[in-house]
């Protein structure tokens, strides 16, 4: 059984992404590259959003040998290079937009996503399920109880954007596992347990 974990940043006043969806407003350091690299490391499958997807296939494959990338990027790049297996929840997504990574993505439908989520679980051995981004996505899978473990990167920025993080959910307690911090970074990483996970 795998566990279904978020890696997320958000800005100091709780948002993931700058106004207008500009995720390039959050601090993102090598603090930020490094942590998301070992949850890479951790992870079997990746699980996205249309959104996070199209972001996703647009930077990475730039990497793979980007001499000027850094060695997290590159190591990162080369995981989805390497074939790692990629679910998308989507109901506009097709297989004709998908240029790159075909072979390793299947697309699932909202009306279904919860149902493959769960078998992607318990179905996946024991490496981590990896939600990064897809903020719509995650809140909707935490609120039902699908998300085991949240890594949360706080980035000591206002960004001041446009939805908030947790917006609309109810109460869900979190079990604070461990943090994380770098002395060259005024980031810091928070890794809950999630209390609702079934």
């Amino acid at each position: 059984m795998s566990k279904i974990v978020v890696c997320t940043m958000i800005s100091i006043d709780g948002f993931t992404e700058g106004p207008g969806g500009n995720v390039m407003a959050m601090p993102m350091d090598l603090a930020f590259a490094e942590h998301n690299a070992d949850r890479v490391r951790a992870a079997g499958h990746l699980l996205f959003g249309a959104t996070s997807y199209r972001g996703m296939v647009q930077y990475w494959p730039q990497q793979v040998n980007n001499p000027n990338a850094n060695a997290y990027d590159r190591y990162i790049a080369s995981r989805y290079a390497g074939g790692l297996p990629i679910t998308v929840v989507s109901d506009s997504l097709t297989r004709d937009d998908i240029t790159v990574w075909a072979e390793q993505t299947t697309i699932v439908r909202r009306v279904d996503a919860h149902t493959a989520i769960q078998h992607l679980r318990n179905n996946t051995d024991e490496a981590d399920v990896l939600i990064f981004g897809s903020r719509t996505l995650w809140t909707d899978l935490l609120a039902h109880g699908l998300i085991d473990e949240l890594f949360i990167m706080v980035g000591a920025k206002v960004v001041a954007g446009d939805h908030h993080a947790f917006a609309g959910l109810s109460e869900i307690d979190l079990h604070l596992r461990d943090v994380r911090s770098w002395t060259d970074s005024s980031s810091v990483v928070l890794h809950y347990a999630v209390g609702n996970a079934t």
